[in-house]
């Protein structure tokens, strides 16, 4: 099976790439299966319904999140509902929405660290009691871990080895060079970066953002502009167990 992992989607822009280069990729590649981190897609901060059925209209089979999953309150009853869009699933009891859902036989959890971001519950025990209460385990698992430090992210697929087929990094826009397969069979990297504009600070407008670190003030960040896109994706081949064979980088580059 070939599962291809999209990075952050950053606003309008990082939407208009997945609609201009993802169908083509599918039928190049031959993926059957598309996961999507979606939580900056509306506006550079957070998701609501419109967004995920424009994600869900290009290719996409299940969008995962992060911390800004909750910026836009529209989006909650979606999250309540039975369209594949993740929170994560170490929050605690009584949040909306669903942390994993199985779709096409193939589980995607989606899970968020705790160093340098979010005081939230443990994501490794927390995947550890989702794994301990499946009474039959899919054939395939990919868990996308939402954390800001390449240790935790690394640690988690250590972890995990053997148990799942893949964990994808997200959340810093910034992808790393360290897509490997593990000893027990499972992919990994610590960040799939990001599908936003190019002449950007992670997808935000690099003025706004040297002015916050050049003054110290706060100001409101918005999607930066340019018609050059990059597109950051992780392709995962699996054999008929579930376990991962490859992961090689998918980058690209879109003009719109």
């Amino acid at each position: 099976m070939k599962i291809l992992a999209i990075g952050d989607i950053i606003g309008k822009p990082g939407r208009r790439a997945v609609k201009e280069l993802l169908p083509a990729l599918k039928l190049g590649l031959g993926i059957d299966f598309v996961i999507a981190n979606g939580e900056n897609a509306a506006g550079g901060k957070g998701l609501t319904p419109e967004t995920a059925e424009e994600l869900f209209s290009c290719g996409v089979d299940v969008i995962t999140s992060g911390n800004h999953i909750w910026a836009q309150q529209e989006i909650y009853p979606m999250l309540e509902g039975s369209a594949p869009v993740l929170r994560p699933l170490n929050y605690p009891p009584g949040v909306p929405g669903k942390g994993f859902v199985t779709v096409k036989g193939v589980m995607v959890v989606s899970l968020m660290g705790r160093t340098f971001i979010n005081t939230i519950d443990c994501p490794f025990r927390a995947m550890d009691a989702l794994l301990s209460s499946l009474d039959r385990k899919p054939g395939h698992i990919i868990v996308d871990f939402h954390a800001e430090a390449t240790s935790e992210k690394q640690a988690m697929g250590w972890h995990l080895d053997g148990k799942v087929s893949a964990v994808v990094g997200t959340h810093t826009h910034v992808g790393t060079v360290d897509a490997r397969v593990l000893p027990g069979g499972t992919a990994c990297v610590s960040d799939i970066g990001m599908v936003g504009p190019w002449h950007s600070i992670i997808g935000d407008d690099k003025d706004e953002v040297l002015s916050r670190f050049l003054t110290g003030l706060h100001q409101r960040l918005s999607v930066a502009k340019g018609a050059r896109i990059t597109f950051n994706s992780v392709l995962i081949t699996t054999d008929s167990n579930g376990r991962a064979i490859a992961i090689e980088r998918v980058d690209r580059e879109a003009a719109i």
